[in-house]
């Protein structure tokens, strides 16, 4: 995190330093960018700049925290519903502000992922929203309990983030965040979590690759036989 003295810095100052890491960043990717180039561009000398911070990962590490923080204010604190309307309503809505931040905020989607993954002392914010979700919506029984809660967690977490990418990406040659491309994307996006968390889902599935196996020889001796 930044050292003491950044954070008396004028509120101003500290937000202009950030947000220029912040496009390096996201220009270059977390692992390219220039540290001096990204000193040079907030309009500050190398000297100066370990007094704000403790090298390029803690300049890193409190953009990606910045990332994250907006992400989770765009989903909101999920609040536990009572029944399953309510459930899909409110999924729906975190999801549309999460994909309305990040097409707004090009920035942070390029950093989206990194700042997913980054964590400081065990803490995972991000999981912990989901985790949150998916608990609810198990006591509703939206969503299976055969499952380790740990795993439909992540798996959840990421099936939002790949659907969230791919509209964007599709936005972009459509008509922007309004179009029909958003809702087309929204009704896959329900889908597939509909199928990763339906009991009738892991039957039929079970059901499909035991049909799909070939038959064995005492089998095939049975069908040559009829």
């Amino acid at each position: 995190m930044p050292l003491p003295r950044f954070y008396r810095l004028p509120a101003e100052r500290q937000d202009l330093i950030l947000a220029t890491a912040r496009r390096h960043f996201a220009e270059h990717g977390a692992e390219g960018a220039s540290y001096n180039k990204i000193i040079e561009a907030a309009g500050f000398s190398k000297t100066a700049a370990y007094h704000y911070f403790d090298g390029r990962e803690d300049l890193l590490s409190a953009v990606l925290d910045g990332v994250l923080g907006r992400l989770l204010g765009a989903l909101g604190a999920w609040s536990p519903v009572g029944d399953e309307a309510g459930f899909w309503a409110r999924l729906e809505a975190g999801a549309g502000a999460l994909a309305a931040h990040l097409h707004e905020h090009p920035d942070d989607l390029a950093l989206a992922d990194a700042a997913i993954g980054h964590a400081r002392d065990g803490n995972e914010p991000w999981l912990a929203w989901f985790d949150a979700m998916v608990a609810n919506g198990q006591r509703l029984g939206v969503i299976r309990t055969d499952v380790d809660r740990g795993l439909l967690v992540t798996v959840t977490a990421a099936v939002v983030r790949a659907a969230d990418t791919w509209a964007l990406a599709r936005m972009k040659v459509s008509q922007g965040p309004a179009g029909p491309a958003e809702g087309d994307a929204s009704g896959q996006l329900w889908s597939l979590l509909r199928g990763l968390w339906s009991w009738a889902g892991s039957t039929s599935a079970s059901t499909s690759a035991s049909a799909s196996q070939p038959q064995s020889e005492s089998d095939e001796r049975k069908t040559d036989a009829r």
